[in-house]
């Protein structure tokens, strides 16, 4: 074998090994690592749907109720909840749309209370629709209920 073959080979082996580790290590809630690998439990991953499938379900059917001009937009798992305080401007109107994907429902509520009425949002993937002027400055605050899992995707439309 060649000086340059062995340096290869060291290389890749080097880079296996590299995978190797970053593939079964992961991050705590505290910061600290882990090296157990995170292996989803059978029951679990047969049962419920990918956290990937559940977005593209919940952009998809956001895409078929868009409209006006996207403002601001995003999708966040159920347990993280929605937090967000959207510049808007003075005299427009605005449509939120939120579709909840996965199992449960979460609570979407505004703040002042007056800019728009809380509601229940089921995680069945239907598309839920609020009307928001942009008035004053708004805080939209959805929170997945207890046991609820699942992603939210969200977005506001200008016009």
């Amino acid at each position: 074998m060649t000086h340059a073959n062995a340096r290869a080979v060291r290389i890749a082996g080097c880079a296996v090994a590299v995978l190797a580790v970053s593939l079964t290590s992961c991050t705590g809630s505290h910061g600290e690592v882990s090296s157990r690998p995170s292996t989803p439990s059978p029951s679990r991953t047969a049962v419920e749907p990918s956290e990937k499938k559940l977005t593209e379900q919940a952009q998809a059917a956001l895409a078929a109720v868009h409209t006006g001009t996207l403002v601001e937009a995003g999708v966040e798992r159920v347990a993280d909840g929605v937090h967000t305080e959207p510049g808007l401007s003075e005299g427009k109107a605005y449509r939120l749309h939120l579709v909840c994907a996965g199992s449960g429902s979460a609570r979407l509520r505004f703040e002042p209370a007056g800019a728009g009425a809380a509601t229940t949002v089921p995680c069945d993937g239907s598309a839920v629709q609020r009307r928001l002027t942009g008035d004053e400055l708004v805080r939209i605050d959805v929170a997945g209920a207890k046991g609820a899992t699942g992603v939210i995707a969200w977005q506001i439309d200008a016009g």
